[in-house]
């Protein structure tokens, strides 16, 4: 397993997850696998929730964790299937969720938006994915139809919402999270534009949910994700027309009726309330 080795990934790792430190040459994480429906699974642990769509004909992965992941991530998929891995959907660039790029892209094919290779080369991340769409594409294999959607700009300005239409679910990446949402703005991120998204998502046929982290969701868990977003930006404006400072916004938009402002592992709030508090405040402008 490869190490990470330039500075530029090490930062983009510890913005896209809720682990602080990322130690290169430290032992893999300890990952599960747990069925969905039938023929889909996901493996879970450190970094993100990674899709396992078996069919007759090999595997579609939906993303690959870290680097340092890969050996278990064919250890699990090698506990439902002795099919191979044929293709990996990156839902975005992140490391936690593309790192593991390194370790598949050659001997499977690689797809992501064409925005997230674009991220994954300017943050000079290994294994950028060779094949790249624009608004949607699909893989037929084994006489399964898996879409990937680019719905808008969102948690970055690449994501890619998975879906597997025979099975009625989803896989939204870090568009949808269990705990609380990450802006990355400076990868083309929008709490306006992700609502769109949600929207979207919500236009499709669907009963279940796999968030980029967490546990599985359903229609209404997402649904209500979409309903705390709105929440959360008309508390900002809220607050912005009272004159709120942005050095005040992190601790004044806190507030118990709303989970995200009071999520233990801070993300929402340590990495996105400044490009929040600017996006609200130049939309009432």
């Amino acid at each position: 397993m490869r190490g990470i080795s330039r500075s530029g990934v090490l930062v983009a790792l510890v913005a896209a997850s809720a682990i602080a430190i990322v130690v290169t040459g430290q032992e893999p994480d300890p990952l599960s696998v747990t069925a969905v429906k039938d023929g889909l699974y996901y493996i879970n642990g450190v970094g993100g929730n990674v899709g396992v769509r078996v069919t007759d004909a090999g595997v579609v992965l939906v993303d690959d964790k870290f680097p340092r992941n890969v050996d278990a991530i064919r250890a699990r998929v090698a506990e439902v299937t002795n099919q191979p891995i044929r293709y990996v959907i990156n839902t975005h660039h992140h490391g936690d969720h593309a790192g593991g790029n390194v370790g598949f892209i050659d001997t499977a094919d690689v797809i992501a938006h064409e925005n997230a290779r674009k991220n994954m080369i300017r943050n000079e991340q290994e294994a950028p994915p060779r094949i790249v769409y624009t608004d949607q594409t699909a893989v037929h294999l084994g006489g399964v139809e898996v879409r990937a959607h680019h719905l808008g700009r969102g948690h970055t300005n690449g994501d890619s919402v998975v879906y597997f239409p025979d099975l009625r679910t989803v896989h939204g990446g870090d568009l949808l999270h269990g705990t609380a949402p990450f802006i990355d703005y400076a990868n083309g991120g929008s709490s306006q534009e992700w609502l769109g998204v949600l929207d979207g998502i919500l236009a499709l046929d669907f009963d279940t949910a796999i968030p980029g982290h967490g546990g599985l969701m359903t229609r209404a868990d997402v649904e209500a994700f979409r309903d705390q977003f709105v929440a959360v930006r008309t508390r900002m404006r809220e607050l912005i027309d009272g004159g709120l400072a942005k050095e005040d916004a992190p601790a004044r938009i806190v507030t118990p009726e709303l989970s995200w402002t009071t999520a233990e592992n801070g993300l929402f709030m340590r990495r996105s309330i400044p490009g929040f508090y600017d996006e609200i405040a130049a939309e009432g402008q």
